[in-house]
């Protein structure tokens, strides 16, 4: 038999993090959280991405009676988190719709054998009443609910069946119940509570600070110029690009590889199967960059993406934050970049109002949209503006975002504020950014003079300033609230009742300078040298053939080679050079199971390389 099949579950926390997971000590609260579960108390968990969430539940697992069931939106997902708790030696098994018959058989009689320690299932499966009677003739350790935002009609992506999570309480009473988020704004937090009845939870929070991502937000000029320029910093590296729509999805991905960048597009309306080809390409692949709507990512557990990059503007901070936040999971240096523009803002706004929601509904999303557009439109740092989204207070001058490494010029804008929103009042509020800005400028076209515009005091009162900077203007008027887009009426520019206080002098306004291509951030060509980079010539040279070693194991169990070994636990063997099972053993990232699978492979590679 297998050590995986053998394997009793050790009592102590820390002995399980030792000798299955190879590290020698918690980070952060996890130590907390863990201690909390394994004691039988609930617990909901807010940490960032990279913070090591799945430990939380995953180790609790291990040291309690009975199976810990894990509840996952996504089947991807389980696959990936199942095939690395395998190769860890823990007995994990998932049920989802995408398995074979005999497949779902062949769990079913594990679990009812008591022969596994970890088990993933979708929300839609645990809503059947036969899954619900199976449950209650087994020892079960916990439930873990992950990804938790997704129950609260608030957050950026809101799934009905969460809502039926909350008859755990009652069916299992005694069974600690866990809620897990990477992210979630105060009102989404109170909603997890309330929809999963975890009043009587003890609250974890960390800072959601992710040190290593570098940001950076650029005005759209040649958009794909840009993004050129940003994948030349990250050749033969793992990365997303986000875009809005499945038809820019999938040029982008064909106009990339006509540029020599390996891409493949990712969208739901593609074939499954050929969708569910291209995420395992990204999964198991090391230089492979995926292009794909926002149907692609949540959960995804790949540690060595090195970037994201954003065609298109978010819905929200928090949807932001989440996808950038697929970025750098393993701690090394990653870099989030994002091109956008006023044709964002407005796109996005008639998404919202054009959208099923109720009112209610669609003016939280028009307040966290306006509330990203400011984090663009920011002269101050970044991270702050994003942390302070969260209710999170940062100093500031974080030395790791685009506005700190190059800082942006600011200006009065107070006058040309007036000026601007005078023109939205004189036109009668009927137009948008473009009209207004041919009026301010003094351009004679055929609608400005069919409305009479030219003939208004307004007209080329703005001469001075470059149309690209009334873009601007109109942009930065719109982060700030006091001017809005009213979809109903064609993208219409309309004043908001704070825009008096400018207009009577009450309020000044300073505006950011937008870069020129010459004046751009580079943030990424300063970015801070990470681990690898740190290495001498001689360890480098070890760790591609380290690499090649994961590569060749990987490619020969069909698993994704972070699953073998994370860069961050190769990095670590190229520097230290263990020469025994013992010092491999002192590695972080090397357990006793995978010491036994895969340790002598790579003490032969380590001796060979000299």
């Amino acid at each position: 038999m297998t050590a995986q099949q053998t394997r009793p579950a050790p009592a102590e926390p820390l002995t399980v993090l030792r000798e299955i997971y190879g590290y020698s000590e918690f980070r952060g609260k996890q130590a907390a959280v863990i201690e909390q579960v394994i004691s039988g108390g609930d617990a909901v968990v807010l940490f960032p991405t990279g913070a090591g969430k799945s430990l939380c539940y995953q180790l609790p697992a291990l040291c309690r009676n009975g199976v810990g069931v894990v509840i996952s939106p996504l089947i991807a997902l389980m696959r990936d988190q199942v095939e690395a708790l395998k190769q860890l030696g823990v007995r994990a098994a998932a049920l989802n719709s995408s398995q074979s018959q005999d497949e779902f058989v062949t769990t079913r009689r594990a679990l009812a054998r008591h022969e596994l320690d970890v088990l993933y299932v979708t929300p839609e499966r645990v809503a059947t009443s036969g899954f619900m009677e199976m449950m209650r003739d087994l020892d079960i350790a916990l439930f873990a609910i992950d990804e938790a935002h997704c129950v609260s009609q608030w957050g950026h992506d809101f799934r009905p069946e969460y809502r039926s999570l909350d008859r755990l309480a009652e069916a299992f009473p005694g069974v600690p119940r866990m809620a897990l988020t990477a992210t979630a704004d105060p009102h989404t937090r109170e909603d997890i509570i309330e929809r999963l009845a975890l009043q009587n939870a003890a609250v974890f929070t960390t800072s959601f600070d992710r040190h290593n991502i570098t940001y950076e937000i650029v005005e759209r000029e040649q958009p794909r110029r840009q993004l050129l320029d940003f994948l030349s910093r990250h050749k033969g590296e793992s990365g997303i690009i986000y875009c809005l729509s499945r038809a820019k999805v999938e040029e982008t991905a064909e106009w990339l590889n006509t540029q020599g960048i390996y891409a493949l597009a990712y969208h739901a309306g593609m074939p499954r199967e050929t969708r569910d080809a291209h995420q395992d390409a990204f999964l198991r692949e090391e230089e492979l960059c995926l292009v794909a709507t926002v149907a692609f990512g949540m959960g995804i557990d790949k540690p060595d993406v090195r970037y994201v990059a954003h065609l298109d503007l978010p819905g929200s901070v928090e949807a932001y934050y989440q996808e950038t936040g697929r970025a750098g999971r393993d701690g090394l240096p990653a870099d989030a970049w994002m091109v956008y523009g006023m044709a964002d803002v407005t796109q996005r706004g008639r998404m919202i109002d054009r959208g099923a929601s109720a009112d209610e509904v669609k003016r939280v999303e028009r307040t966290k949209l306006n509330a990203l557009l400011g984090i663009c439109e920011t002269a101050d740092c970044r991270r702050q503006a994003i942390l302070a989204h969260f209710g999170e207070q940062h100093g500031g001058n974080c030395g790791n975002c685009d506005t700190c490494l190059s800082p942006v010029e600011t200006w009065d804008g107070t006058e040309a504020a007036i000026k601007a929103m005078a023109a939205i009042y004189r036109t009668g509020e009927r137009f948008g950014a473009g009209h207004l800005i041919d009026v301010l400028t003094g351009k004679e076209t055929e609608r400005t003079e069919s409305f009479g515009h030219n003939t208004m005091p307004v007209f080329g009162a703005g001469r001075d300033i470059a149309p690209k900077t009334w873009q601007s203007v109109y942009r930065q008027l719109l982060a700030k609230g006091l001017i809005r887009v009213d979809h109903d009426a064609y993208g219409a520019l309309k004043l908001e009742p704070e825009a008096r206080a400018v207009f009577k002098h009450e309020l000044s306004l300073r505006f950011r300078v937008d870069r020129t291509p010459k004046g751009k951030a580079s943030s990424g060509a300063r970015r801070r040298n990470d681990a690898k980079a740190a290495l001498s010539e001689h360890d480098q040279a070890l760790f591609e053939v380290l690499r090649t070693t994961r590569t060749a194991l990987a490619k020969e169990l069909e698993v994704p080679p972070y699953v073998i070994f994370p860069d961050a636990t190769l990095i670590a063997l190229a520097s230290q050079r263990p020469g025994s099972a013992e010092a491999m053993l002192e590695i972080q990232g090397v357990g006793k199971t995978k010491l036994q699978r895969y340790g002598a492979e790579f003490l032969d590679a380590i001796r060979a390389h000299g």
